[in-house]
C-alpha cells in the first residue's frame, strides 16, 4: 500500500479530517485520534488493538507488525505501510471508527455500506 492509497482509506470514513494529534500530523473522526503515519518507519499507527492480538500479529507478520517502546502499555500495534494489506487496515480503522464516531454516523454508515 503506498501513502496515497493509505491516505485515501482514512479519509473515506464518515467525517474522517485531517488533524494533530501531540504535535504530529494525524487523522481524527469526531475530534479523537483515528490514526496517523509515523515517517521515521513508514508505519501507520493503529489502536484498539489488544495486547494479545498484538503479539499475535507480530509473529505471523513481522514484516508488516511492530511496535515500539512508546508503545507498548497502549492497546495499539504499528504496521508497515508497504506490507500492510488494504483490507486489514480498512479493518482495523473499521474498529477505530465504530468506537470514535458518532452513534447517529455509525448507523448512516453502516447503512451506506
Amino acid at each position: 500500500m503506498t501513502q496515497d492509497e493509505m491516505r485515501d482509506i482514512v479519509l473515506s470514513f464518515p467525517g474522517a479530517e485531517e488533524g494533530v494529534s501531540y504535535g504530529r500530523p494525524s487523522f481524527k473522526v469526531n475530534g479523537k485520534f483515528f490514526t496517523r503515519l509515523r515517517h521515521e518507519d513508514d508505519s501507520v499507527v493503529l489502536f484498539d488493538v489488544p495486547h494479545d492480538e498484538r503479539e499475535m500479529l507480530m509473529e505471523a507478520e513481522p514484516e508488516t507488525f511492530h511496535f515500539t517502546a512508546h508503545y507498548k502499555d497502549y492497546p495499539s500495534v504499528l504496521a508497515r505501510i508497504a506490507t500492510l494489506h488494504p483490507g486489514s487496515f480498512r479493518a482495523f480503522l473499521e474498529r477505530r471508527f465504530r468506537k470514535v464516531a458518532k452513534k447517529s454516523a455509525i448507523k448512516a454508515w453502516e447503512v451506506e455500506r
